[in-house]
């Protein structure tokens, strides 16, 4: 036998202090007589007490309590066993960590707010597997395909600029880490969500894009950032705040290619988001879209599915309520 909420035998504590509850009422009530009613009185009014009854009732009040609480804690006797299947979809995150993403136009910085949002995705993901790509100039599968959540979530927090070593946007090497992590079969269960907020600085994503279209692979895309560009801040050792400057001493400016990431959405059927503060842009894609895909199934196995048996306690409960209702304390004249 085994206990499906075992918590709730913290419930004997409340019995503990029925018990003593009705200890002290008992003693409170037969001082307060003895300030009021006479030694010679007391017999009379006493007697129409049943002390045994009372005393019954106390019992049975306190087994009602017990069997009660034993079956609010599910007791569980005898199995059998149950095909248990999961269904999901297999969804590659790929997050860009140049260092343009630690520009400051949305709170905290870029990154962070990226690593927020899809800590959001995360916790509706039921079943699915989910997979972390960083890139900047190169790209870095940081967590394989996987439904420990936990473990993901780990790896995400884990992300910096300093996670991919070469700087630049490259979206292209990005796609390829991310399209060889998938499973070789099964390609109409997978999708690629790409965030970035920089305009791509090699290899062709659009060529990638269609090579996930032959695929399968849905690929949707998320931009943060402003056609115009935004100033890329830094922190020096000291903590001071400095602009980024290319080797001329120029001021680099991070601009979003909403184009290249319209394209490469379109072709693969996916949808291309524009992030703003209120709104990042994973809720929509995922409502509107990822939730509705079909999904396959990933796993099925054989579970014990143990026979709940609370009617039995809860039954003798009831029955002790009723007798405990029944039973009268005054005696009959």
């Amino acid at each position: 036998m085994q206990f499906a909420q075992q918590f709730m035998f913290n419930g004997f504590w409340i019995v503990a202090g029925l018990v003593l509850f009705l200890w002290w009422a008992s003693a409170y009530r037969r001082r307060q007589l003895q300030k009021f009613v006479s030694a010679k009185l007391m017999p009379d009014i006493a007697g129409s007490v049943s002390p045994a009854a009372r005393n019954l009732k106390y019992v049975l009040l306190i087994l009602t309590f017990i069997f009660g609480i034993i079956a609010l804690a599910r007791p569980q006797w005898g199995f059998e066993w149950q095909e248990v299947r999961r269904q999901g979809i297999d969804v590659m995150v790929i997050v860009d960590v140049s260092k343009s993403m630690l520009t400051q136009d949305v709170r905290p910085n870029r990154l962070e707010r990226t690593k927020l949002a899809v800590l959001d995705l995360l916790k509706k993901l039921k079943g699915d597997r989910i997979g972390l790509v960083a890139f900047a100039g190169d790209a870095f599968l940081m967590c394989p395909l996987t439904n420990d959540y936990a473990g993901f979530a780990l790896s995400l927090d884990d992300l910096t600029i300093d996670s991919v070593p070469r700087g630049g946007t490259n979206i292209d090497r990005a796609m390829q880490v991310a399209m060889k992590s998938f499973d070789e079969i099964d390609s109409q269960y997978k999708a690629i969500i790409v965030i970035t907020d920089g305009d791509n600085h090699e290899g062709d994503p659009v060529e990638q894009a269609r090579r996930a279209k032959k695929s399968g692979i849905r690929v949707y895309t998320i931009g943060i950032g402003t056609k115009e560009g935004e100033l890329i801040q830094l922190s020096d050792v000291q903590g001071s705040a400095r602009f980024l400057k290319d080797d001329e001493g120029n001021f680099v400016k991070s601009r979003l290619n909403e184009r290249l990431l319209q394209q490469i959405a379109l072709l693969t059927d996916g949808v291309y988001v524009k992030s703003s503060g209120a709104e990042f842009g994973l809720d929509y894609i995922y409502e509107n879209d990822l939730a509705k895909l079909e999904k396959r199934e990933i796993e099925s196995k054989m579970q014990k599915r143990f026979y709940e048996r609370f009617q039995w306690p809860l039954s003798v409960a009831l029955l002790l309520f009723c007798m405990e209702s029944c039973i009268l304390t005054r005696r009959r004249k």
